[in-house]
């Protein structure tokens, strides 16, 4: 077996994970899957009180459910880093 030969005052370097969404994400992306997947919560909480009949069940949380679905998600998904362009003097 070959023997690892430690050098003195030789650093060790650890590598640092880097998160592959971090190329497309930025924080208005996060910000955006964060408030859909509470408006989803919201909803299926107003889906939830009271009679299947009821005003929350069939109003409110559908209209709640297609806002976060249909608009907040593909939002997250889709909005892109804004590209800075170099300065001409």
């Amino acid at each position: 077996m070959a023997k690892t030969v430690k050098r003195r005052g030789a650093k060790s370097v650890k590598k640092q994970r880097v998160s592959p969404f971090g190329i497309y994400w930025e924080k208005k992306n996060y910000l955006f899957f964060s408030a859909g997947i509470i408006l989803v919560i919201i909803g299926f909480y107003f889906m939830s009180i009271g009679n299947w009949d009821s005003y929350e069940s069939l109003v409110i949380s559908p209209v709640v459910l297609f806002i976060a679905y249909i608009f907040i998600f593909p939002l997250s998904l889709l909005s892109k880093k804004e590209k800075k362009e170099p300065e001409v003097k």
